[in-house]
């Protein structure tokens, strides 16, 4: 899994190199968001408020705002409709009724017309209120109340026995005369209060005042569809399809096992690395192999050229490169003079391939041949498939030196070129990495090369048999 971060760069370099495929996923989102809009009818959404006088708790509000919603209500809604096909069950997806601020709840109604939203916001506000009356109002015990007026009957007429009381005394002849007219006006202030106080303790009386909801208008009919709309789900459509696809090219960039760093490669095919070349970027004269529909289809929508490969660095001159060339010849040379070796390029590898046919130009054409027997080795380019890597059985090479870039490979099939130079009795004496660069002034190499410089040797199949 490769740990490197991700970064704005990966992201535009996704977009850059893959701008057909996301553009084509981009159209195909947006048209599913389209599709999506034509299943799903266009829905409006408008509210009426009900205001409820009195003083009012926050829990019997949400209670009142249950109650807006309840089957009850809901029902007589659907019957004051009377469009076939719409019952109570289905209305009551489409309604709600929010608690607002001030003693208000709030009923909002969705339907697929402004004028259908507007009348079902409508009937649920008045039904409500007609359902909210009958229940506070009949909420009284017929036997309480007439206990209650009963109790104020018999009251009345105390008051009047303690008005006959006080007119049959002796008006203010005697001492006790006027004390028991004293007595009983304070028995009938002390009654009438107890009376006033009934009549303020009296829950009908707050009842009556809840029972009466006012209706704060009619729905207004809304101008615009309730989010989604139809542009919005094609911009949504569009917009997933993008990310999936750039989410998926960077899930893929992270769990590649494609080895990146010159340790690791050198560590999979079990060698030393000799060197870095560089590869002058160019557009391949080929892409990569394959025919048909679907690699006509990779092809158009450019998805047959790897995006996860950094940018190519600038490079120096001419002379800069051809000495690296000439660095991994002398080293061979140290290693095995005057020898044949097999370079073995992995099949497919484009980069490696104009390397290795590159290294092997720059040893037949040697600039300053030492004695007989030290000069660089002869080098003969083979490219090989890595699903079934095979390699000819050695004959006058003295071993293999695989030339290859980074990025392109995993370790098993690394490790199976490998094996199938063992196979074949070649050793890997080393391993050469090539890498695209940015062609800088060109310009003649330091030393000149001899006039006949031997042309390279043809790549070989995988059967060794000369092309």
């Amino acid at each position: 899994m490769s740990e490197d971060t991700i970064r704005l760069v990966t992201i535009g370099r996704i977009v850059r190199r893959r701008r057909r495929l996301l553009t084509l996923l981009v159209v195909v989102g947006a048209l599913v968001g389209y599709g999506t809009s034509l299943l799903l009818p266009p829905r409006y959404t408008t509210s009426a408020s009900v205001l409820l006088p009195g003083a009012w708790e926050e829990r019997e509000l949400r209670t009142q705002a249950e109650i807006a919603t309840g089957s009850v209500v809901v029902d007589r809604v659907a019957a004051a409709l009377g469009r076939p096909g719409v019952d109570g069950v289905e209305l009551r997806e489409r309604v709600t009724a929010e608690v607002a601020d001030g003693n208000i709840i709030t009923v909002s109604g969705t339907a697929d017309t402004p004028e259908r939203a507007q009348r079902l916001a409508d009937l649920m506000a008045r039904e409500f209120v007609t359902y909210a009356a009958q229940v506070l109002g009949s909420d009284t015990d017929p036997d309480a109340a007439a206990r209650l007026e009963a109790l104020r009957q018999a009251v009345v007429r105390t008051d009047r026995r303690i008005t006959e009381l006080a007119e049959a005394a002796d008006p203010g002849r005697t001492v006790e005369s006027v004390q028991t007219r004293t007595d009983l006006e304070k028995l009938r202030t002390a009654l009438r209060e107890a009376v006033d106080k009934l009549d303020q303790a009296d829950p009908a009386s707050d009842r009556a005042v809840k029972a009466d909801m006012v209706v704060m208008g009619p729905a207004v009919r809304p101008a615009g569809e309730t989010p989604p709309t139809r542009t919005q789900l094609v911009a949504g459509g569009a917009l997933l399809f993008l990310l999936v696809t750039v989410v998926g090219h960077l899930v893929a960039a992270r769990m590649s096992r494609r080895l990146r760093t010159e340790p690791e490669i050198a560590a999979a095919l079990g060698s030393t690395l000799l060197g870095s070349v560089d590869v002058p970027a160019q557009r391949p004269a080929h892409r990569p192999a394959g025919r048909g529909p679907l690699a006509l289809v990779r092809r158009l929508l450019g998805v047959d050229v790897r995006w996860d490969l950094p940018a190519p660095r600038n490079s120096g001159d001419e002379a800069s490169r051809q000495t690296r060339y000439r660095r991994v010849c002398t080293r061979l040379r140290d290693r095995l003079p005057a020898s044949r070796l097999l370079v073995v390029v992995p099949d497919g590898d484009q980069t490696g391939r104009l390397a290795a046919e590159r290294l092997a130009a720059e040893a037949a054409g040697e600039p300053s041949p030492g004695a007989p027997g030290t000069g660089y080795p002869t080098l003969r380019v083979v490219e090989v498939p890595v699903s079934r890597p095979m390699l000819p059985d050695r004959d006058e090479e003295s071993g293999a030196l695989v030339v290859l870039s980074a990025g392109h490979w995993t370790a098993g099939e690394l490790a199976g070129i490998a094996e199938a130079c063992v196979d074949s009795g070649h050793e890997v004496v080393g391993v050469v990495l090539a890498g695209t660069v940015l062609a800088g002034p060109t310009r003649a190499a330091g030393r000149p090369r001899r006039s006949a410089v031997a042309a390279p040797a043809p790549a070989d199949d995988a059967t060794g048999v000369p092309g």
